[in-house]
């Protein structure tokens, strides 16, 4: 599979993302995709869409309490998404790097 990257080594073009390329980088990570992690990733694309930035850690975490209240919370995050939840997630969902992120 050929996906065209941007520097950091995201997505390159949001409208190209489909759930392949989600495997993809997740496989790189040695991650296999649950149902817990779409919920995410979809959260996380609807986010994006509607604000047209990547969400970082701190709004992630705020957005996904609003939606779901506190049991999902950081560290249900790093859970599901060890290597980072901001960098990780939003890499698999194929958004751009968020912009607080080192």
């Amino acid at each position: 599979m050929e996906i065209k990257l941007d520097q950091h080594g995201y997505l390159a073009d949001f409208n190209l993302w489909n759930e392949d390329i989600a495997r993809y980088f997740a496989a790189q990570d040695k991650l296999e995709l649950t149902i817990k992690h779409w919920e995410i990733i979809y959260l996380m694309r609807k986010f994006y869409q509607q604000q047209q930035q990547s969400p970082g850690m701190r709004i992630l975490v705020k957005t996904l309490r609003q939606k779901y209240g506190n049991e999902k919370n950081s560290i249900y995050l790093y859970r599901l998404f060890p290597k980072g939840p901001a960098q990780q997630a939003t890499r698999i969902a194929g958004l751009p790097k968020p912009i607080r992120c080192i």
